[in-house]
């Protein structure tokens, strides 16, 4: 893997001058030391020289060796060089070579050079390394680079380098990282850890219009070659004649409706909007430390929050929560980064301390499922301490809510939340253990800058100095995750070279997606932006297994921004930021990135590092080459009055090139790199271009817009500039783009046939994914073959990008192939929704993350300034031999509108057009300038200039003349608009049609007061010359445009909406017959601005060539239609009106309209007055049906007559089917009619009634009989279950293969076997446990143990679902009747055999469904009674699919008046009311032999309407229940609110304010109101929330409103939920006032059948007999059967045919609310449900109690009998052994509840006793299993307020230390639900009780009420292990307070039933205060014999010192004889 070379020996003449010899492969050059000659003619060299390759060396490359004569004071002189081609050293691998040397002219020198050269191919074996080719390769050239210059530095330290013109200092720093980069990419190795991500429709939707937004769209690609290797250029175009004049209509519409999608889109990214970062902070664990006290800080952007503290704890539980708002556009929110930080509280003098953080931005949210993170634990690191590892885990919820999205709470997992490791706050295909990398990215130099200073000061300086310098000051500054670098600032310079690297140390992958990059002046006052641009890692980086880390350039960015022209005041500023649209080139910055995964440690903190870097070659990556831009304007039309009074001319420029007026300024600086300053000498050159029109004044007809008079003249502009060849990646680029557009054009014919239900659109879907199969392998052919080119010019990103592609398409085309194998009539819709996958991904590859070339601008320029543009992206205009890579403009005449920079273009401004355009465009290369004028359109003169083009240099022509033209009669058939904007004060508009077409515009008649008029007007244009070919002008016809304007009686007409479209073509020798003429009606969408829809025009165009007088005429015109006058202004036009010809208008046919006039709701004043006296007009096609007037509205609001018909003529197609105007009128005095407000209906269609024939029905049950014969397993599959296998199912359960057996039985509606379950065994448990918990003795169950079983079965249930969907991706779909597989409850037509004829009915097959039937209703455990269900649904009741709104029969139509603006929330001020009613079209007469039943079972000819209820007032008991609230939105400082519920019914209003609760956002409020209300007068309900505050009015949170009318009078009987179980009393008594068998009674009553017979098992009704189970226990036990029997048919009673429905059951609905001012953005969440009660008949049962549970009163009596094995902490005084003062610390509320034993002194084993009781009372709710505590948070707190808790008993032991705080030792947390049995003995107890695998047995002490044994002590190393620090024996005693008051215990060892003192040792004292006991337990124990030692020593020293003191005395004394 390596080229050496081995220099032997030059001859050169002699000469003694030191020689030096250079030896260059790839760019990298080695260098040898002096070579000393002595004279000599041969320089005896002998160096080795070797270069490692990481790509294998190709034969185009060179070698070359050069020798130089030294020069210590000038620069180095070249004696001669040798070039060497390595073509045959690849094939031979080793040659030796002795040749001449050349000249600098490549002229032979008498000098020679003899050398060899040898190379090692890179090994098979190493393919796996492919991947870091081209990293290995530049990191290799970088440091053999440097060291070789720092080897010439050791040889000549004092000398300058040679062959360097600067002399580069490096840091050795650099070298180290350069190396440890491959290292660190091969740690890719571990991206294989990793969770599969999951499919997203919208993945990287953000990412591409952001791009799109900054200018990013340029891709480029390299030059290709190739062609002849492919010999026929391949074509991906199919060849069926799209260039018919329909297919280019369709495209051209297709392609507008694409366009103006994306670029609504785009303003909404821009447009500033409301949001809502909603965080929940749950709890945190194994935080870092001991004994502490953690506080949270939330920070999203600038704003900070801060949770409470929690005191003397590591794992804090918080549940805690938090908004942040915010109103700014999307792209700048997703940017915000939310900072996660645990800090330790401190006091007040210290402060907290940082423990660890969690980063991450909003985008990361914002593309998770539902915007959200659910029970998510994220890692706490801390940036300064990397290899400390986690700090802890802090557990979460996070979500971002805009406007429309609701919070959903996701089903639960099958993971235990408390698994951490299984629920870390990541997006799904991270992988869970993230490591630390560097982020380099690299600034080189950037050029083309702007001024960015006033040339006054300038002048000025020059003036004193007598230089000039540059007029900006420019720097980078580089942000990424929340942190920012800069570079140095480079001053006075245009063409700044920084050379400089910005280090970003991040996790990786990181949670922030974008790097922001800005180029800045800088300033002293305030620095300002030149550019801004946004890289997202997503697109350049890939985390597949054949991913690559992020790699960019090095590479050009381009920038845009404002005009380049400076003044001090920027209207255009905020372009720069990247908000917007840039409308100018600012300036291209050179850049590159790579990452670096790193696993040292000694890696730097958080501050970012600024390190220089050497330059590099920029030719190794791109060549310059020379490109040519062409354009021409063909017409130039529809120019604003402004521009009409002076000359105008237009300026194309690409870069600076081409900008006249502010393009280039002259850097004062030469440039350090000969490549630049060619590229500035040819940019700067004006000869090269011609890039403005000149000057032309407009003209007009008619002073309403204005032309330039072109004619057969065309102007041409051109450039020609230098840039570098990165074309390779626009061309792949383009590829992708046309394989997407034709992918989601078949895909959307396939979504029409869909919506026509068209019989075929299998075969079409099929057609379609064929069709991508055979694009997808051509592409993959096309980009192998651009391979095969050379590779240099590529930078990394461009070769991952490319594998990628090909990797991802022929994936794409695979699944394509395969899903057409699929496709069938039951997966259809499945296999599209694939297919629009398949779309998603590969509208991801369409963007190249590098720019290729700048945008193209287009500018119009009058006055001397710029008026409007058009950016055209150069990826559009590329040209390339080969056609797919083409853009899609290139080389082609298309319609271009200009618009007007920056915020000009937004609003009401930007809706006019400044300035039409017909532009041909073509930019390539200077080589490929023949291609030039190819697709311009034929008839022009070829002149000298055109014959020319294909010289290099020969410059374009300056005109195009055109010699052929032809003379048109444009026929403009104008016959319906709809859905137009209303644009007066009433809500409607007057609206006429203005159709331009070249120079000329004509417009139409004005209809009054209209949103769908009707012109049906035929407009003549008389003569249109057009210039150019006749076939290619029928091919690609000039387009015409339509706008619609509202008339104003006063001022100008406003603008409402614009269109084009592309006539039809008939030349004169064209035949005027079908199938092309005359032409049909067609739909055009009108746009406003960037608003989007503003309705829809129903034309037709045909643009027909003038005969001459002999040769015939033209199609003959209809006669003139008699015309009111409409308008003044039609008065001169008169006469002259022509209609839509016969066969182009549609064909009629005749219908019925029959409407339900029900009443009028809700109606706000008109002019400052009530309306009194209302009507309806409904007009559809010219025709109104008028309801009857409501004489009093106060008084009843309903119309008296219900039912009124009109019979009218409709077109019989679809398409053309009119628009229905509903309008309200006040019928006042004096015969004076005022307009209330309207409502269109856009089409008619989804109200038109087809009726089913007999014919039509024994067809569909033919099909039946045909699926049924099919096998068991598909009849499952389609929802069918067939006659013949019910049987077989009945009776041998275990056969069938989807229903896996349960013997479990359940009491749903009184029967007892279940169906078949599909369970894991987690859920299993789950579902025990509840059970257990739940089903207490009867007498204590109440509503809430119903609602806490119904919500966690529901979660459950939910999550069986999820796990089966995800098993086979297939919901299987089961009947809907519980039991109806097995024959248990089934239907049979009366008079036939039960076993040939048991059947049953389809399912609705939605998961809610199915879920209420998976629900496992009992465990078989015991024949008790089970606690009875209801259903708790997470959305409004209106929203479940079963209940159809409750709007089966009764619809409500939003009345509207007022102007509409841009905004759709503003939508909701103009309702000024509400109609309710409904409408049915129908074909007249209706068929005789008709099958079909009415909604109530009546025969359709009498008329739809029949059989519904009375619309009289009637009174009306409401009940409203409200439960409890979720997640409200905080309104106090405190972050909390006080909320309380306010209701409005009609003029009634409850406030239940003095019941508030304090400091909730989840308040239970379990509140039942009782309100007497009307209908009609108080049909709605509105529910609101408000915040309850001491001093300032109370502030609303949010409202909900419930249309209590609708279900009152639905069919689904929402008045009264059913419910499950029939019972006559306790808690789940029957509420409704009739019984089961009185409500079935009155439905067959209704519906006109016979009344219910019961009989043993069945109820008959009519010839339907529903079968069921009697023999429950409870049926047996309540002695009610037939309530039983008939609940359960009522339960079923969507079986019944015809006239069957969903009844709604009893359940509780949660609503969202929201706040007025916050329109769109959920508030929080509301549980409720309401009752309905006529109180006409019998009152009901008393209502329901449901207030909140009272916590219950516990007492937890603990007793610390012992300890043992505690760690010794201390060292003794005087001994210095091991010892620990120890006392055990407990509490199970918080700190202030804390409790200490007494203190055992100077234990030396590690053994305690103690013998102490601590005794916790505290409230507990059982159901929550929380504790409820309930105190004032401070001393100014108004009132109490109660949080819940985990109920935990916390036991710490501590050394007790005197002088010092205590240590601590450790501590273990006792979950009271579920905590390890103790062991037996203090040798049994281990760290093995705290596994949570299941293998230890767990108890529950409020089921085990007491408990005794050794529990562990333990702490957490930092390495996360547990560490074993003691034991203790402890009693934990549970007692209700009842009993705790019977049997009273005292505190400690106090009485009453006092314990025991401990038997502790002697030795247990305190020192000082024992004096006497230290002497004896200290001293003397453990110095004893050292004492007597002492002692005796003392008692003989004193002996020898009295002897030898006495006995001279004694002697004298015995000597003298004394």
């Amino acid at each position: 893997m390596a080229v050496t070379v081995l220099v032997k020996k030059f001859q050169v003449p002699k000469s003694k001058s030191e020689k030096l010899v250079k030896v260059e492969f790839r760019g990298v050059s080695h260098l040898t030391k002096i070579v000393e000659e002595d004279g000599l003619e041969t320089i005896n060299v002998n160096k080795t020289f070797e270069w490692p390759v990481g790509r294998a060396v190709e034969e185009d490359e060179l070698l070359i060796i050069e020798l130089y004569t030294r020069n210590r004071l000038f620069s180095d002189k070249l004696i001669g060089l040798y070039k060497l081609v390595l073509q045959k050293l690849v094939i031979d691998r080793k040659i030796s070579v002795s040749d001449s040397l050349l000249d600098e002219n490549n002229q032979p020198l008498s000098a020679t050079v003899e050398f060899e050269v040898s190379y090692t191919p890179p090994e098979e074996l190493m393919s796996t390394y492919d991947v870091l080719q081209d990293d290995q390769q530049m990191l290799i050239d970088i440091e053999q680079n440097i060291a070789n210059i720092e080897q010439s530095m050791i040889v000549n330290a004092r000398e300058p380098i040679p062959l360097q013109s600067k002399s580069i200092s490096v840091d050795r720093k650099i070298l180290d990282r350069k190396k440890a980069t491959l290292r660190a990419v091969r740690n890719l190795v571990r991206f294989g850890k990793q969770r599969l991500p999951k499919d997203s429709d919208n993945e990287d939707e953000i990412a591409n219009f952001i791009d799109e937004i900054k200018g990013n769209s340029q891709e480029s690609e390299a030059d290709q070659n190739y062609l002849a290797g492919l010999g026929s250029p391949i074509s991906m175009s199919c060849n069926e004649g799209e260039t018919s004049t329909d297919a280019l209509i369709e495209r051209q519409k297709k392609s507008s409706r694409m366009k103006a999608d994306f670029k609504s889109t785009v303003a909404a990214m821009l447009k500033s909007q409301n949001f809502q970062v909603c965080l929940t902070i749950i709890e945190a664990r194994q935080l870092a430390g001991i004994n502490m006290d953690p506080i949270v800080c939330i920070q999203v952007g600038d704003q900070k929050k801060y949770t409470s503290v929690k005191e003397s704890t590591n794992c804090p539980y918080y549940n805690e929560y938090f908004v942040f708002d915010f109103h700014m556009p999307p792209i700048m929110l997703f940017d915000k980064i939310i900072t996660l930080s645990v800090l330790q509280s401190r006091n007040f003098l210290r402060g907290k301390k940082f423990l660890g953080s969690f980063k991450f931005d909003v985008g990361t949210v914002w593309a998770e499922p539902d915007h959200q993170f659910y029970h998510k634990w994220a890692v706490l690191t801390d940036p300064d301490d990397i290899a400390g590892g986690p700090k802890g885990y802090l557990k979460c919820d996070i979500s971002v809510i805009g406007k429309g999205d609701s919070v959903k709470v996701p089903p639960k997992s099958d993971k235990d939340e408390d698994d951490i490791e299984a629920n870390l706050l990541l997006p799904d295909g991270v992988p869970t253990d993230r490591q630390k990398a560097r982020f380099i990215v690299k600034i080189y130099r950037a050029d083309g800058l702007p001024k960015m200073n006033s040339s006054i000061m300038a002048n000025v300086k020059k003036a004193f100095t007598g230089e000039l310098n540059d007029l900006v000051d420019p720097y980078v500054q580089v942000s990424f995750a929340g942190l920012m670098g800069k570079t140095s600032v480079v001053k006075h310079s245009y063409a700044p070279v920084w050379n400089e690297q910005l280090i970003f140390t991040e996790m990786f992958p990181p949670l922030c997606q974008r790097i922001k990059i800005q180029l800045r002046a800088d300033d002293p006052v305030k620095p300002t932006v030149i550019g801004t641009h946004f890289i997202d890692l997503k697109t350049i980086s890939n985390d597949g297994e054949k991913g690559f880390l992020p790699t960019f350039g090095p590479s050009f960015i381009h920038m845009y921004g404002s005009t380049r022209d400076y003044s001090l005041i920027d209207e255009h500023s905020s372009l720069n930021t990247g908000l917007g649209e840039g409308v100018s080139y600012r300036a291209r910055l050179l850049v590159s990135i790579r990452t670096e995964i790193t696993d040292s440690i000694d890696l730097s903190p958080v501050a970012i590092e600024l390190e220089p870097i050497i330059p590099i070659n920029e030719a190794f990556y791109a060549k310059n080459e020379e490109f040519f831009l062409f354009a021409t304007i063909l017409d130039a039309s529809i120019l604003e009055k402004k521009l009409g009074d002076k000359a105008v001319h237009f300026e194309i420029s690409v870069g600076n090139a081409g900008n006249s007026m502010d393009g280039h300024n002259q850097s004062t600086r030469e440039h350090y790199d000969s490549d630049n300053e060619e590229l500035e000498v040819v940019t700067t050159e004006s000869a090269s271009w011609q890039s403005t029109t000149t000057p032309t004044k407009p003209m007009t007809h008619d002073k309403a817009f204005y032309f330039l008079p072109y004619w057969d003249n065309k102007p041409c502009m051109h450039i020609r500039s230098v840039w570098p060849d990165h074309r390779r990646r626009m061309y792949n680029s383009n590829i992708i783009t046309k394989l997407v557009e034709h992918f989601e054009d078949g895909l959307s014919e396939v979504n029409s046939a869909v919506e026509a239900e068209d019989p075929d659109m299998e075969i079409q879907l099929k057609r379609v994914l064929d069709d991508l199969s055979t694009r997808c392998a051509k592409y993959i052919i096309l980009s192998k073959a651009s391979l095969s080119e050379a590779e240099t010019g590529k930078t990394k990103l461009d070769k991952e990008h490319l594998k990628l592609c090909q990797r991802e398409i022929e994936q794409i085309g695979n699944s394509a192939r395969n899903l057409k194998a699929l496709v069938t009539k039951n997966s259809f819709k499945e296999r599209l929704k694939s297919a629009q996958k398949c779309l998603g991904r590969l509208k991801i590859l369409v963007e190249d993350p590098q720019h290729a070339l700048p945008d193209v601008f287009l500018w119009i320029i009058s006055r001397g300034k710029r008026q409007a543009y058009q950016r055209i992206p150069a990826r559009d205009i590329i040209y390339s031999p080969v056609e797919e890579e083409c853009g899609k403009d290139c080389g082609k005449v298309q319609t271009m509108f200009l618009k007007l920079p920056g915020k000009k273009a937004m609003g009401p401004s930007g809706w006019s057009i400044p300035a039409k355009l017909e532009i041909f465009l073509w930019l390539g290369l200077l080589k490929h300038k023949k291609d030039l004028f190819n697709g311009l359109p034929g008839g022009y003169e070829h002149t000298q200039e055109i014959k020319n083009i294909e010289r290099p240099r020969a410059l374009p022509p300056n005109t195009i003349h055109y010699i052929e033209k032809h003379l048109f009669q444009l026929r403009a058939h104008i016959y319906q608009a709809r859905s137009l904007i209303g644009s007066d004060a009433s809500g409607l508009s007057d609206p006429f049609a203005r159709i331009i077409a070249g120079e000329f515009s004509k417009t139409t008649q004005v209809i009054d007061e209209t949103l769908s008029p009707t012109w049906d007007e035929l407009l003549i244009f008389e003569e249109i010359l057009i210039y150019g070919d006749g076939d290619e002008i029928k091919n690609d016809p000039p387009p015409i445009i339509i706008e619609i304007f509202d008339q104003d009686k006063v001022g100008k007409s406003e603008f409402i909406g614009r269109t084009l479209a592309k006539p039809n073509v008939k030349l004169k020798e064209d035949a005027y017959c079908k199938p092309k003429f005359p032409p049909s009606l067609e739909w055009f969408t009108l746009t406003r601005g960037t608003d989007g829809r503003a309705g829809e025009l129903l034309a037709a165009f045909e643009l027909l060539e003038k005969p001459n007088d002999t040769e015939g005429s033209l199609p003959s015109l209809p006669n003139p239609k008699d015309i009111p006058i409409h308008h003044e202004t039609d008065t001169k036009r008169l006469g002259t009106v022509l209609p839509v010809p016969r066969g182009i208008r549609p064909t009629l046919a005749r219908y019925r309209i029959e409407v339900l006039f029900w009443g009028l709701r809700d109606l706000k004043r008109v002019h400052f007055l009530t309306v009194d006296k209302p009507r309806i007009d409904i007009e559809c096609s010219g025709n109104i049906l008028y309801s009857t007037i409501i004489q009093n509205r106060k008084k009843n609001p309903n119309f008296s007559t219900l039912v009124r018909f009109l019979d009218l003529d409709l077109p019989e197609q679809e398409l053309y089917r009119p628009p229905v105007t509903i309008r309200a009128v006040d019928c006042r005095s004096f015969g004076r009619y005022t307009l209330v407000g309207t409502h269109i209906i856009n089409s008619i269609h989804k109200y038109i009634y087809k009726p089913m024939t007999k014919k039509d029905r024994e067809a569909e049950e033919r099909k039946k009989s045909l699926n049924q014969l099919r096998p068991s397993v598909n009849n499952i599959q389609s929802n069918l279950v067939s006659p013949t296998n019910i049987e077989n199912l009945a009776s041998d359960k275990e056969k069938s293969p989807l229903l896996p057996k349960d013997t479990s039985g359940h009491t749903d509606y009184g029967t007892q076997e279940g169906t078949k379950k599909m369970k894991t065994e987690i859920n299993k448990k789950r579902k025990q446990s509840i059970d257990e918990e739940l089903d207490d003795e009867e007498d204590t169950k109440d509503w809430w143990t119903k609602y806490f079983l119904s919500k966690e079965r529901a979660l459950i249930e939910l999550n069986e679902i999820k796990n089966i969907l995800n098993q086979s991706g297939n919901l299987p779909v089961r009947t809907d009747n519980k039991d109806s597989q097995f024959g248990n409850a089934s239907i049979r037509t009366s008079g036939q055999e039960e076993n040939k004829k048991r059947f049953t009915f389809k399912s609705v097959a939605t998961a809610s469904r199915f879920a209420a039937r998976i629900s496992p209703k009992h465990t078989g455990k015991s024949p008790s009674r089970k606690t009875a269900q209801c259903k708790v649904y997470d959305t409004e009741l209106e929203s479940r699919p079963e209940f159809d709104e409750f709007k089966e029969w009764l619809h409500t139509f939003p009345l509207y008046r007022g102007k509409k603006t841009v905004d759709d929330a503003e939508d909701d001020s103009r309702i000024v009311g509400y109609f309710k009613g409904a409408i049915q079209v129908y074909k007249w007469p209706l068929p005789k032999d008709i099958d079909d039943k009415t909604i109530m079972g009546f025969d359709p000819h009498l008329g739809l309407f029949q059989g519904l209820p009375s619309n009289e007032p009637i009174k009306v008991l409401v009940r409203i229940y409200i439960v409890k609230a979720i997640d409200l939105h905080p309104m106090d400082l405190n972050g909390k609110a006080d909320p309380y519920i306010v209701l409005q019914l009609g003029s009634k209003k409850i406030s239940d304010k003095d019941n508030y609760v304090s400091k909730q956002l989840n308040p239970v409020f379990g509140k039942c109101f009782e309100i007497e209300a009307t209908f009609p007068q108080d049909s709605v309900l509105t529910v609101q929330i408000y915040d309850w505050d001491l001093v300032s009015s109370d502030d609303m949170i949010g409202e909900t409103k419930i249309d209590l009318e609708n279900r009152f009078y639905s069919r689904h009987r929402a008045s009264c939920g059913l419910a499950e179980v029939y019972e006559e009393d306790g808690y789940n008594a029957w509420r409704d006032a009739l019984k089961p068998t009185q409500i079935l009674a009155k439905l067959c009553k209704d519906a006109k059948v016979e009344s219910p017979v019961y009989a043993d098992g069945m109820v008959k009704i009519g010839k339907q007999i529903f079968f069921v189970n009697t023999s429950t226990n409870e049926i047996v036990r309540t002695k009610e059967t037939e309530e039983h029997m008939a609940l359960e048919v009522l339960h079923r009673w969507h079986e019944f045919p015809k006239i069957g429905c969903h009844l709604v059951p009893e359940h509780v609905e949660t609503r969202p609310i929201y706040n007025p001012q916050k329109p769109g953005i959920e508030q929080g969440k509301i549980e409720m449900w309401v009752d309905m009660f006529p109180m006409d008949m019998p009152l009901p049962a008393s209502k329901l109690d449901i207030s909140p549970r009272k916590p219950k009163s516990y007492e937890l009596r603990v007793i610390i009998w012992n300890t043992d094995d505690v760690v010794l902490e201390d060292d003794a005084f005087f001994t210095g052994e091991k010892m620990s003062d120890i006392y055990v610390k407990g509490w199970l509320k918080g700190q202030d509840d804390c409790q200490c034993t007494d203190i055992h002194y100077r234990s030396l084993t590690g053994e305690g006793n103690f013998n102490w009781r601590f005794i916790y009372p505290f409230d507990y709710l059982v159901a929550e299993q929380k504790i409820v505590i309930t105190k004032k948070e401070s001393l100014f707190s108004w009132d109490e307020t109660e949080s819940k808790i985990p109920a935990r008993l916390e036991l710490q032991v501590f050394d007790a230390d005197h002088f010092s705080a205590d240590d601590f030792l450790g501590a273990i947390t006792l979950d009271l639900n579920k905590f390890p049995r103790g062991a037996k003995s203090s040798k049994l107890c281990s760290l093995d009780m705290l596994k949570t695998d299941g293998s230890v047995p767990m108890i529950n002490i409020f089921k085990q009420k007491r408990v005794k044994g050794w529990w562990p002590f333990f702490v957490k190393k930092d390495n996360e292990e547990m560490e074993l620090t003691g034991k203790v024996e402890a009693e934990i005693h549970l007692l209700t307070s009842e009993e705790a008051e019977k049997a009273p215990a005292g505190l400690a060892r106090n009485e009453p039933d006092a314990l025991d003192k401990p038997n502790r040792p002697d030795s247990s004292f305190i020192w000082f205060m024992n004096p006497l006991k230290s002497l004896r337990y200290i001293l003397w124990h453990n110095y004893k014999y050292t004492i007597l030692k002492l002692f005796i020593i003392a008692a003989l020293t004193a002996i020898l010192l009295l002897f030898f003191y006495s006995i001279p005395g004694y002697t004298v004394k015995k000597i003298i004889g004394a």
